[in-house]
């Protein structure tokens, strides 16, 4: 069990004058006008860490100052927001990067054009009342893990663990939990004995020593140790011809959050607490900014995708979904890295 963090400025990298500063940063704009003002953004558990950045850049007003009104579409879980974006339900799609595989093993063209998140955030819990016994991940033979939805990244993740401790899926049983709330009431009520989750959910069910951590990508060393590499997370992508079509409407989109990362470098836990919604807390700030603390790491700096990201992605997803052939994808279509080059250009950063 790990010591509970000791909150201070210096947890949070930089004071509140310089988190006040980047809140008066230039605006970016588009320099012609946008091809539409109006998106849709479909995501699966707003209120987690996964998604904060979009959160920032929705909550301080950084879409509206590149002229955009942006409709932000919430899911329990990232796989039913994948499968609404896929339904033409959104125009974008804020998820994990290895929904992009997916798509493309399905014949779907797509392409994250910012990153989020440099890990994936997800970790994974054993529950001390129902599995007290727990001596690794054997444990699980027969047991019943919670993931936010099947095909989500807190699957993906607890599939990845599972097979590389010579365990096939048929041998545990998977259950969707949702995020938040529904994930607590899950693991407390003792329907589940273990449970793949983000923060803020995660820290709280820790803190108060109702799981044990054993498997944690909430820092970069810790994701590398899951997935062999740098594993890119989440990202905004949209179809490809999606992005050809609308190129100043992405960029507008990139910009707002490049500049909501950029925020996020530097806040200090007053500027979090005022910036997010009181109902994203569950009810505990001290704990928010905990869990705030320890996944900071995995916020990226800029929004690029780092070039090896996607083929470390690839490899995890082949272990664990026999549909996708990894000498058939075409990772260079995948992404692309021009919309927040050119932000991180305009941001100074």
């Amino acid at each position: 069990m790990r010591p509970p963090l000791v909150l201070n400025r210096r947890v949070f990298g930089g004071v509140l004058t310089l988190a006040a500063t980047s809140l008066v940063a230039p605006v970016v704009r588009a320099q012609a006008p946008l091809e539409r003002s109006t998106v849709s953004i479909a995501v699966g558990g707003k209120a987690t860490f996964y998604y904060l950045p979009l959160t920032i850049a929705e909550q301080l007003g950084y879409f509206k100052a590149e002229g955009l009104d942006v409709q932000i579409l919430d899911f329990q879980g990232g796989a039913r927001a994948l499968q609404a974006f896929v339904d033409g339900g959104a125009d974008v799609c804020s998820g994990a990067f290895e929904h992009t595989l997916r798509l493309q093993s399905r014949g779907m063209p797509v392409k994250a054009f910012v990153l989020q998140g440099r890990a994936p955030q997800v970790v994974v819990g054993v529950s001390h009342r129902t599995l007290p016994g727990y001596k690794g991940l054997a444990s699980l033979r027969g047991r019943r893990i919670g993931v936010s939805a099947p095909g989500s990244s807190t699957d993906t993740v607890c599939r990845l663990l599972l097979a590389r401790a010579g365990l096939a899926m048929q041998d545990i049983n998977t259950v969707a939990v949702g995020v938040g709330n529904t994930a607590l009431t899950a693991l407390r009520s003792g329907s589940i004995d273990a449970l793949s989750s983000v923060d803020p959910v995660m820290t709280m069910l820790a803190q108060k020593n109702e799981v044990r951590v054993v498997a944690d990508t909430r820092t970069l060393r810790g994701s590398a140790e899951v997935f062999g590499g740098p594993m890119p997370a989440g990202c905004l992508f949209a179809a490809s011809a999606f992005i050809q079509k609308n190129p100043r409407t992405v960029q507008a989109m990139t910009n707002a959050i490049v500049r909501a990362l950029k925020w996020l470098q530097t806040a200090g836990p007053s500027d979090l607490l005022q910036a997010v919604p009181e109902s994203y807390q569950l009810g505990d700030r001290a704990l928010y900014l905990a869990a705030f603390g320890k996944m900071r790491e995995a916020i990226s700096p800029d929004g690029l995708l780092p070039d090896d990201g996607p083929r470390t992605a690839l490899r995890a997803l082949a272990v664990v979904d026999a549909s996708i052939q990894p000498e058939r994808m075409e990772l260079a279509r995948l992404y692309t890295n021009e919309f927040a080059r050119r932000a991180r250009d305009l941001l100074k950063t």
